[in-house]
């Protein structure tokens, strides 16, 4: 299995495979995202990353986007996982353990001190997908949201 980390040229890649997670899970009215804001947030601003998981033909068929953030309590950075998502047609071939093996990968080697990621409650093939590589689900933290308009 190879990755690869995007480049500006990937930014319509990236709203494709955005959109594809959005319709999973039954939230495609809110995706206001442009493939003209991916290139300036991800690639201008650097406000975060993107890696696609590659089959053996070299096509993109899973995308993972995360950015840093930072513990007080380690004194430490740390990676949150935005997004993860593997194409239907190719689920059950390890892509998606291969993005996260990947990613933890990524967080060690930048001397990250933590790797998090939410999911959706009524996901539970994910959650246990998530559990069964030794992810732990943080029932007593709470995420809170405000949006900013």
């Amino acid at each position: 299995m190879n990755f690869r980390f995007a480049t500006r040229e990937d930014s319509g890649k990236i709203l494709f495979f955005i959109k594809e997670l959005a319709e999973y899970e039954k939230m495609s009215d809110l995706v206001l995202a442009t493939e003209e804001c991916i290139e300036k947030e991800l690639f201008e601003r650097n406000n975060a990353e993107v890696i696609f998981a590659l089959d053996d033909r070299g096509e993109e068929v899973g995308f993972a986007l995360f950015f840093t953030t930072f513990s007080t309590f380690l004194g430490k950075p740390g990676m949150h996982l935005e997004d993860l998502y593997v194409l239907p047609s190719r689920r059950g071939e390890g892509f998606g353990k291969g993005l996260l093996l990947k990613l933890y990968d990524i967080s060690k080697e930048r001397g990250y001190g933590r790797l998090e990621w939410t999911c959706l409650d009524w996901n539970k093939p994910s959650l246990d997908f998530y559990e069964s590589l030794g992810a732990k689900v943080l029932d007593e933290w709470k995420l809170l949201r405000m949006e900013i308009k």
